[in-house]
């Protein structure tokens, strides 16, 4: 995809929002490998243990499957994913909806199942509709590694998540209070309602603003635009209508802030009203340039897609079970340690603003 930067150093950052990929496979007839598969998620099963020194396995089917298809966060992520599965030998995929509706990928996984992929790397758009559909998947000896948004964690065997939540939602808030000064009414435009992630994120951003540095600060709403551009464009225009003396917006989706920069880089809201969030530096470069947009932030999705494959094609190798402390490698980004409830986290996401945004291509 692109030469992967080195991450900066960013003051109090370390957390989470939004592009896609795929990979992974083993055997299925065992019924000792079936009972592991259903066994709950960062917990070794009795019946198989982990072998840091197996090698990949050869051949590994592993499908991504993001929110929607045709979101650039999840293009750009998957693409990664579809990469690391070539460099083990392995085959990926990316299947999706277009919408990004609850039970929208419920039937995608059914099909995967018929299809006996080795792995599937899901960005949940609920985190419990689809785990009926995953535990199917889990006790045919499917490995499921949720990425990006993560499921309840009896759906998935490890979670692999961008950055830390907490920390992702504090900073958001942080970015936005260095720009108004600690004082004004914001907003927040979110994804879809039941997105785990997002509402994780803002909990915390919620949180942080109880604090009494923001004490000026006023949370006026909680917008949501399902990461369509459209509604999230609308639902931008609306905030300002309903709220004129609005001072910033937090949109912690790669769709929202773009669709939200667009609006306000055409309207006479331009530089007044400060915008933040989580974006991709080519999607929102020209904003930066023009203005419109200070800083935002994110990790590199392509490097998100790349690590979940090789998670995935340790889980079906039998590298790893998903229980904590347990290590792998992943290829170019070197050693990870599988956390509390399964979970491994990608590292530290990058600000964005004109200083840097040039030296990033994605």
């Amino acid at each position: 995809m692109t030469t992967r930067a080195p991450w900066r150093p960013v003051a109090l950052l370390a957390g989470l929002v939004l592009l896609t990929s795929a990979c992974g496979g083993t055997t299925k007839s065992d019924v000792q490998q079936q009972q592991q598969s259903s066994a709950p998620a960062g917990t070794a099963s009795s019946a198989a243990a982990a072998d840091p020194n197996a090698p990949l396995k050869q051949g590994l089917k592993i499908a991504f499957l993001p929110k929607q298809v045709n979101n650039p966060y999840f293009t750009i992520a998957d693409k990664g994913g579809v990469e690391a599965a070539g460099e083990f030998g392995g085959e990926g995929k990316e299947v999706g909806p277009s919408d990004a509706s609850a039970s929208s990928q419920v039937s995608y996984i059914n099909t995967l199942i018929q299809q006996k992929q080795d792995a599937i790397v899901i960005s949940a758009n609920d985190p419990n509709a689809v785990v009926p559909a995953l535990k199917q998947a889990r006790a045919a000896g499917i490995k499921v590694v949720s990425y990006d948004s993560d499921t309840a964690p009896e759906g998935r065997d490890i979670f692999v998540n961008q950055a830390s939540a907490e920390d992702l939602g504090r900073t958001e808030v942080q970015l936005l209070a260095k720009q108004l000064g600690n004082k004004g009414k914001i907003a927040i435009l979110s994804a879809t309602p039941n997105a785990t992630n997002q509402n994780t994120w803002i909990e915390f951003m919620k949180d942080e603003l109880s604090k009494p540095e923001y004490k000026d600060m006023e949370l006026v709403k909680v917008a949501y635009g399902n990461d369509d551009d459209q509604k999230s464009f609308t639902e931008t225009q609306g905030l300002l209508r309903s709220y004129p003396d609005l001072a910033g917006i937090i949109s912690p989706t790669t769709v929202g802030i773009a669709a939200a920069a667009r609006y306000l880089s055409d309207s006479p809201y331009k530089g007044k009203v400060k915008l933040t969030g989580l974006g991709t530096p080519n999607q929102l470069r020209k904003f930066v340039k023009d203005g419109t947009i200070e800083a935002f932030e994110l990790w590199n999705p392509a490097d998100l897609g790349y690590l979940a494959s090789y998670a995935a094609a340790a889980l079906a190798s039998g590298q790893i079970t998903g229980a904590e402390g347990e290590t792998f490698k992943a290829g170019k980004l070197g050693d990870y340690t599988v956390g509390a409830k399964g979970e491994v986290l990608l590292g530290k996401p990058t600000v964005f603003d004109k200083s840097n945004i040039d030296d990033f291509d994605f």
